[in-house]
């Protein structure tokens, strides 16, 4: 499936609901709440954070989907075609920055 098509998904389960999108703001608020989940889950994986016993099992798989899922409906508030979006920023990784970062030799 393309981006579109999971655009298309989060839109048809959010215009069911009495308000489908939150404010823009309260959207980023939700989005910067996932990406610190995220970062506790790397933390537990790769920092010096020891988990509490009590702490359940990180989800990482999880954690990126809910990220994925508030990135996508920011992208619709915005009518933003996040297939668009990501091709053009490939193209710049592929233009503008092909030479920014060191290449594995062959």
């Amino acid at each position: 499936m393309s981006l579109v098509d999971y655009q298309e998904q989060v839109d048809a389960w959010a215009q069911s609901l009495q308000v489908p999108y939150w404010s823009p703001l309260s959207q980023l608020a939700r989005l910067t709440e996932e990406v610190g989940e995220l970062a506790r889950v790397y933390n537990h994986k790769y920092g010096q954070k020891i988990k509490k016993p009590t702490e359940s099992e990180d989800d990482l798989e999880g954690e990126l989907g809910d990220i994925l899922f508030d990135v996508i409906c920011m992208a619709n508030t915005e009518n933003i075609d996040l297939d668009k979006a990501l091709q053009r920023v490939i193209l710049k990784s592929k233009t503008r920055d092909k030479d920014r970062f060191a290449k594995k030799i062959a």
